[in-house]
């Protein structure tokens, strides 16, 4: 399968999984949020909402302008911190998002 194609279905499959676990929200946190200097920007943003508001819209981005994707790429270790081990989203989104990363580490991506 095509690198873009293979990238496009994992977003696709992190965002079902967060409406799946009624995570996906409706509207954007205020715009302040996203100035946060922190990684992930961890002291403004859920973990889910900066998948939501970040990643995912910022990678399908870069798909369809045909930028060049990064080389190296890794958000499950901060997911695997930063989830509640008792949440039922976890599991799930953990092994998506391990299955994203694994692309950018064997460069499939």
């Amino acid at each position: 399968m095509e690198r873009q194609t293979l990238v496009r279905h994992h977003l696709l499959t992190i965002e079902q999984i967060l409406r799946d676990h009624s995570l996906w929200q409706g509207l954007p946190p205020d715009a302040a949020a996203f100035e946060s200097t922190q990684p992930f920007c961890m002291d403004t943003l859920q973990p889910h909402e900066w998948l939501q508001w970040v990643l995912i819209p910022r990678m399908h981005a870069l798909l369809e302008s045909n930028h060049p994707l990064p080389d190296a790429f890794a958000v499950a270790p901060y997911y695997e911190m930063a989830l509640d081990a008792t949440h039922a989203v976890r599991e799930p989104l953990l092994a998506a998002l391990l299955e994203l990363d694994a692309l950018f580490e064997t460069g499939e991506a």
